[in-house]
């Protein structure tokens, strides 16, 4: 029986008579067994959702006149009795609940704990009139009824309130007993009516031979067409090697003519002996190519039965033109595949010459045999070719098989004549072909005696190709056959100029690249210090690598080395995200700006703040020009070194910590705070002081010189760090060290490293004491200063260091709270400060004809070359300069 299932049920027999008869049988059977199911199962669930009312209403009313539970009620005095007589009467009844309430629906009594004193949730309305409430839910366990029936007391009055729930489940259980048996009755109809109709359908199919009445008709229809109207031949052979059948086709293939050919021998057809051995060999073979007269045919063979040998039938096609074409079609899909091999290894680099080498090698691995590429030096240098009035072109690349044809050598400037291919081609944009160079039909007049030796090597025939890229020639590229014997042919002209077409591409954005990185690194060496200025407080050298072009072009790092009032010198490190011009003019504000914060002697915490600050307001202009990146991601590092203190102030906004080595060689990380990077904008950041001996490094760098995707940051700070480590080295040695350490190959980014040795003015170069807040101790100050003065050598600038020193002190005892301070400093630079406790800062104004003050600070401003205010901790400082005679 299973095995005559399925031989009803394959594809064949779905689609025949005995299927489709068997398939509806089987149908009806199965629609009249679900409807008696669903008619049970309906008529179940209406009678268990009766019953599930009844039940929870018998419940629920009993409870109600159950008189211990109208007294518990009624004294309002319900307890763990009622709780426990609740839960007695829902075990024994079956139901989920009996809950006892309030009549404002406060549980007293529920299955869970937990849920008792909170308010029931349903309708208890009519309830509370006396009625009862029943309800139908569809809970988490699945449909439920529920019945609330009110309790009264004294008088008819509603004292509280019972509802009982059972879900329709629990009812449809006993329903539920009686489905197996229902199952079973409808699984044994379905069998045999299954069983009845399969039997019927064997026999039929039998009958019918598993075929549906179209495909009946339509064998009997088409079986001529099939076989004498299609263009392929059809031959059917028996064992005994005699044809059965010939279709006009075959006729016509094999020339058999019209004559009743109809259980004839094969080897009395009169057919070629390859086509008679292999029709009657029986041999199965798909599209073997044998020759008939003047044709190609591809014959097919297959046995006609695979079960029992009842002969083979053969399949024949004319493919005589399709091999003409398929050869055509070889023949262009081959310069289609050197096509698409140009756009992969041609323009890999951003590179001219690079670009230029990858034409000359991939062109004489399948196309000449000797190749040269000619391009004019505006190109080179990344400019806009121009027309000349004489050809003049570089060569730029020479392929060839053999490096003794003697062409011109790469890098040689050639001047073409202008009857050459050559000079013709660049001046008209057109290609040239020379099929016969031996024939010296002008193209010698370059270089007679050149030319001569160039056929003499076997170089005979040339196309020379125009590189033209976005309507401009950039150069000319020619190339040379002398191994392969056949010329140049007009097709093979068309395929020289797509293969040049694509290459130009690459080398005019090669060339338009190398003119971008030339100017953002013109820009970015513009705005980087091209000397450092002059100062005592640090011996400093420094290194600057932008990045190759080929990964990445210039960034924004940045570097500068800046004097500050008071001998000391601010050392600066930054690092704008990004490469190009636009990063390159960034730094360029960036660097401006901190120049100009650096005039307000500020802290460094308080700097990076104001330029934090800056580059949020730059952004926020930027923000509606979609095509201007935002500055967010910037960094710096500001540290001030103090030459007197010996002492080091650092702030850094997200920049890598710098590294400090002492005079010992020890070296280890500063341990500055870290900041956010600047522009997220109102952020705080910390200030960190170091006291640095006398002959300590100082090594400030930026992230391309550490960075490397192979390792971890951490390892290549430790690298740097041991780099720079060994005692006794110049910061200019230490700089090389560090270069050659970190940096075996090409920067990925650019690459800025500062190294600065502090140093110490002495106390033979310093002098300060503190002065009494009384105006008579002015002179007293004049007069120890002009002491120190004469021992330093420096009596010429007495006068104006007295005139100085006078105003600034009275100012201080006048206006400003102690302690007062004097302090001298000989730098390059005579520096004079005064400091007090107050935060005031004075004012410099003109004073009127009538006014007997304000013309003392005037003076000073007019007599020193440089003045100005810093605050401190403790309050201000009024610094002046005086300018110093160079020594003779």
């Amino acid at each position: 029986m299973h095995q005559l299932l399925r031989r009803l049920w394959s594809r064949r027999g779905i689609h025949s008579v005995a299927g489709q008869m068997f398939g509806l049988q089987v149908a009806v059977v199965l629609v009249l067994v679900a409807a008696a199911v669903v008619a049970l199962l309906l008529e179940s669930r209406g009678d268990a959702e009766h019953e599930a009312q009844k039940r929870s209403l018998a419940v629920a009313a009993s409870v109600a006149s159950d008189p211990s539970v109208r007294r518990a009620l009624t004294d309002g005095r319900p307890g763990a009795a009622l709780q426990q007589q609740a839960e007695e009467t829902r075990k024994l009844s079956g139901v989920d609940f009996v809950v006892v309430m309030s009549p404002t629906g406060v549980r007293y009594t529920h299955p869970d704990p937990a849920r008792i004193g909170q308010h029931f949730i349903g309708s208890i309305s009519a309830a509370l009139h006396g009625g009862v409430v029943t309800e139908t839910t569809a809970g988490t366990l699945g449909p439920s009824v529920r019945t609330v029936v009110p309790v009264t007391g004294p008088g008819g009055k509603v004292v509280g309130l019972v509802s009982a729930g059972i879900t329709v489940h629990r009812v449809t259980l006993a329903a539920g007993r009686e489905m197996p048996l229902v199952l079973t009755a409808a699984g044994l109809v379905l069998t045999a009516a299954t069983g009845g109709s399969a039997l019927i359908g064997r026999r039929l199919s039998h009958q019918t031979h598993g075929l549906g009445p179209v495909q009946m008709t339509r064998m009997y229809e088409h079986h001529d067409a099939v076989l004498h109207a299609v263009r392929e031949g059809v031959l059917i052979v028996d064992p005994r090697g005699r044809l059965l059948l010939a279709n006009d086709e075959a006729r016509r293939l094999l020339g058999l003519g019209a004559t009743d050919l109809d259980g004839r021998p094969v080897t009395d057809l009169g057919l070629d002996p390859e086509a008679e051995q292999l029709l009657l060999s029986g041999r199965v073979t798909t599209d073997e190519v044998i020759e008939v007269g003047d044709r190609l045919l591809a014959v097919s063979q297959r046995p006609a039965a695979p079960a029992e040998p009842a002969g083979w039938v053969a399949t024949l096609r004319d493919t005589t033109e399709l091999s003409a074409l398929m050869g055509r079609v070889e023949l262009v899909q081959g310069r289609l595949r050197l096509l698409y091999d140009a756009g992969i290894r041609i323009g890999t680099t951003l590179d001219v010459h690079r670009t230029a080498e990858e034409l000359a090698e991939f062109a004489v691995s399948g196309f000449a045999d000797h190749v040269t590429v000619d391009l004019t030096d505006a190109v080179l240098r990344g400019e806009e070719p121009t027309a000349p009035d004489a050809v003049e072109l570089r060569r730029v690349a020479l392929g060839g098989r053999r490096p003794d044809i003697p062409f011109y050598p790469a890098g040689d400037l050639i001047r073409f004549d202008a009857s050459t291919p050559q000079a013709a081609c660049f001046r008209s944009g057109q290609p040239a072909l020379e099929a016969d160079l031996a024939a010296f039909s002008g193209w010698q007049a370059q270089d007679a005696d050149r030319a001569r030796r160039l056929v003499a090597h076997g170089v005979h025939t040339m196309v020379t190709v125009p590189l033209r890229a976005r309507g401009v020639i950039l150069g000319v590229v020619t190339f040379w056959r002398s191994k392969e014997p056949a010329p140049f042919t007009h097709e093979d002209l068309s395929l020289a100029e797509e293969l040049v077409a694509r290459a130009a591409v690459s080398i005019d954005n090669a060339r338009r690249f190398a003119r971008e990185h030339a100017m953002a690194v013109t820009l970015q060496r513009s705005l980087l210090p091209h000397a450092l200025p002059e100062q005592n407080a640090v011996e400093v050298a420094h290194r600057y690598v932008p990045a190759e072009a080929s990964l990445g072009g210039v960034g924004g790092d940045w570097f500068d080395v800046i004097p500050l009032p008071g001998a000391r010198v601010a050392i600066v490190v930054g690092d704008v995200v990004g490469h190009g011009l636009h990063a390159a003019a960034t730094m360029g504000q960036l660097r401006t700006a901190v120049q100009n914060l650096s005039t307000l002697d500020l802290p460094p915490d308080e700097l990076l703040w104001h330029l934090d600050e800056l580059v949020t307001r730059i952004d926020q202009d930027r923000e509606g020009d979609g095509g201007t990146p935002t500055l967010t991601g910037a960094t710096c590092l500001y540290a001030i070194y103090d030459p007197v203190l010996g002492r080091c102030t650092m702030a850094r906004a997200g920049h890598l910590e710098p590294v400090l080595v002492h005079p010992d060689g020890h070296a280890r990380l500063s341990g500055a705070a870290a900041g956010p990077p600047l522009g997220l904008g109102g952020l705080p950041y910390e200030m960190t002081e170091v006291l640095l001996p006398e002959g300590s490094s100082i090594v400030l760098y930026t992230d391309g010189l550490v960075e490397d995707r192979r390792h971890d940051i951490d390892e290549r700070i430790e690298r740097l760090r041991r780099a720079v480590e060994p005692a006794g080295r110049t910061p200019d040695q230490m700089c090389r060290a560090a270069m050659a350490t970190m940096l075996p190959g090409p920067p990925r980014d650019d690459v800025a490293l500062v190294v600065a040795r502090t140093r110490l003015l002495d106390e033979e170069h310093t002098a300060c004491w503190e002065v009494p807040s009384d105006p008579s101790a002015v002179a007293g100050v004049r007069a120890a200063a002009a002491g120190i003065l004469r021992d330093w050598g420096l009596e010429e600038e007495a006068f104006t260091l007295e005139l100085t020193l006078s105003e600034l002190v009275t100012n201080a005892i006048r206006y400003g709270t102690g302690p007062i301070g004097v302090r001298l400093i000989h730098d390059r630079s005579l520096i004079c400060e005064v400091s007090d406790g107050s935060s005031v800062s004075p004012h410099l104004r003109r004073a009127t004809s009538m006014e007997e003050g304000g013309r003392g600070l005037f003076l000073v401003a007019q007599f020193a070359d440089r003045w100005g205010t810093r605050y401190t901790a403790e309050g201000k400082v009024i610094w002046t300069e005086q300018r110093l005679a160079a020594p003779s």
